[in-house]
């Protein structure tokens, strides 16, 4: 059964933490539902535009026909397995493509299921009070290939567990509801994979692949036994309104979305707290995805709070060997995490990252807010080309605040891997500790506009604030990288 006090604890303790970053992020979750109709109104030809004239697909029509689990044998007792009647319901949707699909209403209660795949034209709406729980026994997982940008499973030769809700090659897929629950329970897979008793990779949440216009909204997602929300290979996605919930310690690999190799996407109005990245923006692993060759591209996070206190709030890699580029991550609070912003590469990686603009970041008590990372060599095997250098350049923070931090940048280039044209503006972040290195940089070169605090390295040719070069930096390869602080 779902701990709902314990939801319930996480969210009252969080207003009083932090009550003017709450109160401004309830009333932009607010705003939303009000700006709906603001949107539907804008648009043109049915679409409106979010950034840069890239087109985003509307909010969904209702569908001409409705179903109720309960029909279909559904048993909300949370014992009773409801495998059967999630299958028959969606394939009874699956008939009324032509007609605009169907809606399955999962009514309040505990609906324990094996996994099971998603139809085209579908709308999976949760009640208030509805729990999807996630059957806890692996034999009733089954198996699938390893994602072809990956290699292999992730964690180990061979295929790997499918998600709970599952989707391929589908198109017009909504998944929401009055914030019902889709739960897990993956505390047993936790368990096992920390023990080295599971053969296989662990299957995400929710993971819809090969896949276009896909809406997730007004749900809680809990205690994934793998990454939570993994939209692989998708086009035009939209996530707002969704709580993602698990432990922040010892639940491995729970990242609370994963965008990989997808394209026109918006993430906004959510709250995650989790044991890995809250986000974590990917595209294929080494040679893989090299191969493979779908980047991450034209995705815009904004109005988020998220926390992670073994990972980083907002990554980007580090498998990002498809490449990542033209991501807008803006107005966000990353609050009691080991790091707020990150990205990691290595060699071997290949790819790129490029035109990432951060905009209006809040960090309060996170150990370092800033992480440029080019050694983060895990890889799926040995195979992989160590002179396929991945390409960091065109990275901007603007507006950024924070409090209670012990070190505020840190950048590690190398020589093989530089990191180029980084632009900061308008920073002024509190430390904990008054040391020195804590703006720590190598193989790095970029430029300040203004004043910022703490001070830069001297790796950053500075400008005043009507764009006056006022200091050319000193050498783009100083290194003060200090791993003790």
């Amino acid at each position: 059964m779902v701990e709902y006090t314990t939801i319930h604890k996480k969210l009252h303790d969080l207003k009083h933490l932090f009550p003017s970053s709450f109160t401004l992020f309830t009333f932009l979750w607010i705003a939303v539902f009000a700006s709906v109709f603001l949107w539907q109104r804008n648009a043109v030809g049915g679409y409106f535009v979010l950034l840069e004239g890239t087109p985003m697909r509307t909010l969904p029509l209702l569908r001409p026909v409705d179903f109720n689990l309960i029909d279909f044998g559904g048993v909300g007792d949370g014992v009773t397995i409801n495998t059967k009647a999630f299958e028959k319901a969606v394939f009874e949707i699956s008939k009324l493509g032509e007609k605009g699909g169907g809606q399955l209403n999962v009514p309040s209660g505990f609906w324990l299921t094996a996994p099971f795949n998603l139809t085209s034209h579908i709308t999976l709406f949760l009640a208030q009070d509805a729990v999807i729980l996630g059957i806890q026994d692996e034999k009733y997982w089954p198996l699938m290939p390893p994602l072809p940008s990956y290699g292999y499973g992730r964690e180990h030769l061979g295929p790997r567990y499918s998600s709970l809700i599952h989707g391929q090659n589908l198109k017009d897929v909504v998944i929401t509801g009055h914030n019902g629950t889709i739960n897990g329970q993956g505390q047993i897979w936790w368990t096992k994979y920390l023990h080295k008793l599971l053969n296989h990779t662990r299957g995400p949440l929710v993971q819809l692949m090969w896949s276009s216009n896909i809406v997730i909204s007004n749900i809680t997602l809990l205690d994934s036994p793998f990454w939570t929300l993994h939209p692989y290979d998708c086009k035009n996605v939209t996530i707002k309104n969704v709580t993602i919930l698990a432990p922040v310690y010892k639940a491995p690999n729970t990242d609370g979305i994963d965008p990989d190799s997808c394209e026109d996407m918006l993430i906004e109005d959510c709250y995650i707290s989790v044991g890995d990245d809250a986000i974590a923006i990917k595209s294929g692993w080494d040679q893989y995805g090299i191969a493979y060759g779908k980047p991450s591209k034209n995705i815009v996070i904004r109005n988020l709070v998220v926390r992670s206190n073994v990972s980083a709030g907002i990554s980007i890699g580090s498998e990002m060997s498809g490449g990542v580029s033209n991501i807008t991550i803006e107005n966000i609070l990353i609050w009691n995490s080991r790091r707020a912003i990150r990205i990691k590469t290595a060699p071997g990686r290949g790819g790129y990252v490029s035109q990432i603009t951060y905009k209006n970041l809040t960090f309060n008590n996170v150990r370092v807010g800033i992480v440029i990372k080019t050694d983060y060599n895990q890889h799926p095997d040995t195979r992989y080309d160590s002179n396929a250098l991945p390409i960091l350049k065109d990275i901007s923070f603007t507006n950024v605040r924070g409090k209670g931090v012990k070190v505020a940048v840190r950048i590690q280039g190398s020589k093989g891997i530089p990191v180029r044209n980084v632009t900061f503006h308008d920073m002024l972040v509190g430390i904990t500790k008054k040391k020195k290195h804590i703006f720590q940089c190598a193989f790095v070169e970029g430029r300040v506009i203004g004043t910022i605090f703490p001070a830069p390295c001297g790796n950053f040719d500075q400008y005043n604030e009507q764009g006056k070069l006022v200091k050319h930096s000193s050498s783009y390869n100083v290194t003060n990288i200090d791993y003790e602080i």
